[in-house]
């Protein structure tokens, strides 16, 4: 034991070391040096008129700044109307390439002709992400995130970022290959935590060898013009909540905010990307999934006056993916 919080130091003590040596993308941003600059952020709008409903609140009364859109799902195109309408809404493409509930569930936008392995017997997107890596080539990987990216052109709504849906994009080398390339071609920021990393490693135990590779991904998204996060927080799906919090609106919200206040706690110097999952559930979620108090949980913190007071107490810097690509546009310009 003695070894192991020895050895727990030594990892803290190395990051912070080498974060108090090289500049954050925060910082080459033009943010003050050690500022702690959020994007809290919506996964899975689109997916249903709850999941719809939940990131409305969450960024129009609450403190959420930036969501991301599932575009093979069916509430697509009345969240996109609502952006119409809210044009300064900063909103994502959710790069979907799996469907993983059990009686709702969608398909590719490319077509199963043209996507086969991208499809289970259902003609669905697999459940699961290992399935997509052993059944579906880069391609068609590619050729899907495509798909995806020009139905939502289509309907006009010009996406401020790219991430990735269950993390599928980073099942292998060559998915990751693909996500980088549509973003830098299209000249889209992509949710790639390319920086210092200390929540990556204290919370997956990465490697040396997967750092290094992040951060000269980092460098190359940084060198095509695009904004880089410093980190990313990833963990709140799995935050456990007390049984008897799950029908007491009061108990979860006074549960869930200790746990995010205690998650941006940990956060050091630099840009990083918050992920959650606000919705509003109705009697009809329950059908879709049973993580209807995680995401409700997610959304009475993003609305309560605490949460906000807590993020003012740490001095944390809000922003969206759009001031980001603002900012890098501007840095760019000027030759930096």
């Amino acid at each position: 034991m003695k070894c192991k919080l020895l050895f727990c130091s030594a990892f803290v003590w190395f990051i912070e070391y080498c974060s108090a040596q090289e500049a954050t993308y925060a910082e080459r941003l033009g943010y003050a040096k050690g500022a702690r600059v959020l994007i809290l952020h919506v996964d899975d709008v689109g997916m249903s008129l709850d999941s719809n409903q939940g990131a409305i609140e969450a960024m129009s009364k609450g403190v959420a700044t930036s969501c991301s859109v599932m575009m093979p799902c069916p509430w697509v195109p009345a969240y996109v109307h609502y952006l119409k309408q809210n044009p300064q809404t900063d909103a994502g493409l959710h790069l979907t390439l799996t469907s993983e509930w059990a009686e709702y569930r969608w398909g590719p936008l490319a077509g199963k002709a043209n996507v086969p392995g991208l499809v289970d017997e259902e003609g669905d997107l697999w459940k699961e992400v290992e399935q997509v890596a052993k059944h579906a080539t880069p391609d068609e990987v590619e050729r899907e995130i495509r798909a995806q990216l020009d139905r939502a052109r289509t309907m006009g709504f010009e996406p401020t970022h790219l991430d990735t849906h269950m993390g599928t994009l980073f099942a292998t080398p060559a998915f990751l290959e693909r996500y980088i390339k549509v973003g830098i071609e299209n000249h889209i920021p992509i949710m790639l935590p390319g920086g210092h990393d200390y929540l990556i490693q204290s919370e997956t135990h990465g490697s040396d060898e997967q750092l290094r590779q992040m951060r000269a991904i980092g460098k190359t998204l940084w060198d095509a013009g695009l904004p880089v996060l410093d980190d990313l927080h990833n963990v709140s799906y799995d935050w456990a909540i007390a049984d008897s919090a799950k029908n007491d609106d009061n108990q979860l919200r006074q549960a869930r905010t200790a746990q995010y206040i205690e998650g941006v706690k940990s956060l050091k110097p630099g840009v990083t990307m918050m992920i959650m999952h606000c919705t509003a559930p109705t009697d009809v979620f329950k059908h879709i999934s049973g993580s209807g108090p995680v995401r409700k949980g997610d959304l009475l913190v993003m609305t309560n006056p605490a949460f906000k007071k807590a993020l003012l107490e740490e001095g944390i810097v809000l922003t969206t993916w759009r001031e980001l690509m603002q900012k890098r546009t501007s840095l760019k310009q000027s030759g930096n």
